[in-house]
């Protein structure tokens, strides 16, 4: 194997390792995250919403003045039916476009939080969007980084990539020194080949730090 290949190996085994660290370490609630989306823009979404339906009323009166059919001659004949037919059309289309809207806006915030170029990453998924639909929105979810996330010992915000605490030196990804598999800070034994963490160099390590 070449050492390109190797690099572009080893580049994506850190992404799967980052990938599966931040699902670990993240606890993401739909409308928590949606919360970040800027206000202003949800209150846009919601009167151009308005507008639409107001339009929407306007066009379904004009055509029942001029005994026009809106949809088909069978609805026409009852005027409420047409205009809640109308309504949810207006409606179908303005959820699909606000869903866009919203993940728009929610990639900007998101990336700014997590140390990411907002700038660039939303105008990634809006170029995207009118060819690709989801595929920009796919490439962010898949390559964003980590949130940062409290020490477990002095509570301060550390990256995801840290293996040590930059202020109190706690460490944030001990390891079995036997098996060499991942373990939780208060482990008194190995859960996968049961050795004694205690005698560990990283343990040591860990109980200096406090």
């Amino acid at each position: 194997m070449s050492d390109y290949q190797q690099k572009v190996s080893g580049t994506f085994n850190e992404r799967m390792k980052l990938i599966r660290l931040r699902r670990k370490k993240e606890n993401l609630r739909f409308w928590d995250e949606f919360r970040i989306v800027p206000r202003w823009l949800v209150w846009t979404v919601v009167l151009l919403f308005l507008i639409a339906q107001g339009v929407g009323i306007f066009v379904n009166h004009w055509y029942l003045q001029h005994n026009l059919p809106l949809f088909n001659h069978d609805i026409s004949e009852y005027p409420i039916l047409q205009g809640l037919a109308l309504a949810g059309v207006i409606t179908a289309i303005s959820a699909f476009l606000a869903s866009f809207i919203f993940m728009i806006g929610y990639v900007n915030r998101d990336a700014k939080r997590r140390g990411m170029n907002s700038a660039l990453w939303t105008l990634l998924v809006t170029i995207l969007l009118p060819a690709w639909t989801f595929l920009g929105f796919l490439i962010y979810f898949l390559m964003r980084e980590p949130l940062p996330y409290p020490c477990p010992q002095c509570a301060k915000p550390v990256g995801a990539r840290f293996n040590f605490c930059p202020n109190c030196k706690c460490n944030l990804h001990p390891s079995c020194p036997n098996c060499k598999r991942e373990v939780v800070e208060t482990d008194k034994f190995c859960p996968y080949c049961g050795s004694d963490l205690k005698l560990s160099p990283t343990a040591e390590i860990a109980s200096e730090s406090v």
